[in-house]
């Protein structure tokens, strides 16, 4: 055993001669090369195969953890500032109509409700008014060119968040004429919307197409025969 250990760890010399020019012969030591300087390389490319390696798993490691946070991303322990309600928007009303060519299918014609227009609209007998939110204290009517508030059967329907209310005439409106729809308090000078909101007035005007009907003349009085 010390003898290889000993031949591991130094070199032994081996001798051989050369003729020199003018001299005798001289023995020159010649060392041969240790047989662990051979492994040298390939303990190095080793070495860097590992360290690649341990590189590109830490890379991994890095990329793919789940607990890495994104650049930029938000702080999940800060409490999320909770955003103001929006005010809903203001109520608003729409009036529509069925044609009596349409009669007996619900396609119903829009109406418009533009300040300043009358609308001149096909002759019907039912009117649709809805509006966006639901009503309180209010009142619908439909009044002639004399101010007389029509006959009708009127139907609601009722919800916090809509209102639908139905004017079913007895009689088709008359071509020609004028026809405005009221919406107003039913008592006092104001009503609101199921938000406690209140609603202002309602007034539109339309005209019936067509010509305008004659009224019918007056019956004649009839004749009293003279006593004799």
């Amino acid at each position: 055993m010390p003898s290889q250990t000993f031949r591991t760890l130094f070199v032994v010399p081996r001798f051989r001669t050369e003729r020199l020019p003018g001299w005798a012969l001289v023995a020159t030591p010649r060392f041969s090369r240790p047989r662990w300087t051979r492994t040298v390389p390939a303990m190095r490319l080793l070495r860097r195969t590992a360290l690649a390696s341990a590189f590109c798993c830490g890379l991994l490691a890095l990329t793919g953890c789940p607990d890495k946070t994104a650049p930029g991303a938000p702080d999940a322990s800060v409490a999320a500032v909770p955003e103001a309600p929006k005010t809903p928007p203001p109520t608003t009303f729409a009036l529509r109509y069925q044609p009596l060519a349409d009669a007996g299918t619900s396609d119903l014609a829009e109406i418009s409700l533009e300040p300043g227009d009358k609308p001149l609209i096909q002759p019907t007998s039912s009117l649709e008014l809805t509006a966006s939110h639901g009503l309180r204290n209010y009142r619908v009517r439909l009044f002639d060119e004399a101010e007389r508030a029509m006959v009708s059967d009127d139907v609601a329907e009722e919800s916090d968040d809509k209102l639908v209310y139905r004017i079913v005439l007895p009689q088709p409106l008359k071509t020609g004429f004028s026809y405005t729809l009221v919406v107003d308090a039913q008592t006092g000078t104001a009503f609101t919307d199921t938000l406690g909101r209140e609603v202002d007035e309602l007034r539109t005007t339309f005209q019936i197409a067509g010509e305008k009907e004659k009224p019918a003349p007056a019956p004649a009085p009839s004749k009293k025969k003279k006593r004799r």
